[in-house]
């Protein structure tokens, strides 16, 4: 369970029992969640995995297949979960989602209504930031996403905190019922100002909005909406870039490359001897080398916000 189940708090001290979810980490970008079931195996290119040697141990251990392979098994975190969960629509990674949870002024207790659900990656991080007394109402207009959703955050432990209704939000705004109630709201819709209005009724005075979108016409159009109710109207877009840091072996060559006198390497050349840096080579000394990473997102969209201006 990820949140909500006292008796199995989030920690790496925790037990793995049977029925819990774990996920299984073969390398950073090999991960899958899997449900313990005593009687069930993992097999994959490390070996056979049988669970019921899983349970009894701490999330976080290293489990051995009699072929001398391993993996680890970890806590479903949030952001482990937005790495495996399976993708229904494209979703938010967590460069965006903590700039959202941190923009929305999230904290336990407060009521969040979120449209389009999708694949829940965004909803999961907003449950955990409310948790233990608040709750996210969120919505599609997609019945199949919406159940399968449900199924989703009923296997994460956090159905008690997360309510999916099926509701087409740019047509028929948000409910009645949560007029008024709302600390927060995010839409990911591709016409976001035409669920604006109904948004602007559901938050509470000096409450937040935000607004995903991936394309700049999107958000001009927005903002234009937003101008009539909300004021601090303010648009990001997040550019994460990650490097990796190992250590590595160079030859006497490849270390002199950049001495004073030395020619510089044409385009073409520094970038084979760049890659080459990453090679093990067994006559140089270790060196640790960082470089940006070549898997690095770019764009995803831009993040508009605004807060609800208080009638005096």
């Amino acid at each position: 369970m990820l949140l909500t189940d006292s008796t199995k708090k989030l920690s790496f001290n925790r037990k793995i029992s049977d029925g819990d979810l774990v996920i299984v980490y073969e390398k950073h970008d090999t991960m899958k969640a899997v449900k313990v079931s005593e009687k069930s195996v993992l097999e994959n290119r490390f070996g056979v995995f049988k669970h019921s040697d899983w349970i009894g141990k701490p999330f976080g251990c290293k489990v051995s297949s009699h072929k001398g392979g391993f993996v680890y098994l970890l806590a479903p975190t949030p952001e482990l979960w937005t790495l495996v969960l399976s993708h229904r629509t494209q979703i938010l990674y967590i460069a965006d989602i903590s700039f959202v949870v941190m923009y929305l002024e999230l904290i336990p207790g407060c009521v969040v209504l979120e449209s389009g659900t999708g694949s829940g990656s965004l909803t999961t991080s907003l449950a955990r930031a409310i948790a233990p007394m608040g709750h996210v109402y969120t919505f599609d207009f997609h019945e199949q996403r919406a159940e399968a959703a449900r199924a989703d955050f009923e296997k994460t432990g956090l159905s008690s905190l997360v309510t999916v209704g099926v509701r087409d939000i740019q047509g028929e705004g948000f409910p009645k019922d949560l007029v008024g109630v709302a600390d927060a709201v995010f839409l990911d819709l591709p016409q976001p100002w035409l669920a604006i209005p109904s948004a602007g009724e559901m938050l509470k005075p000096d409450g937040v909005l935000c607004s995903f979108s991936p394309c700049i016409e999107q958000v001009q159009r927005s903002s234009e909406t937003l101008t009539s109710k909300f004021t601090d109207i303010r648009t990001f877009e997040v550019l994460l870039r990650t490097y990796e840091v190992r250590e590595v072996k160079m030859d006497q060559c490849q270390s002199e490359e950049g001495t004073p006198g030395s020619h510089r390497p044409s385009k073409r050349k520094h970038r084979a001897s760049e890659a080459s840096h990453w090679q093990q080579d067994s006559s140089g000394s270790p060196v640790v080398m960082a470089r940006p990473s070549s898997e690095a997102r770019g764009h995803t969209g831009y993040l508009t916000f605004a807060r609800l201006r208080c009638v005096e």
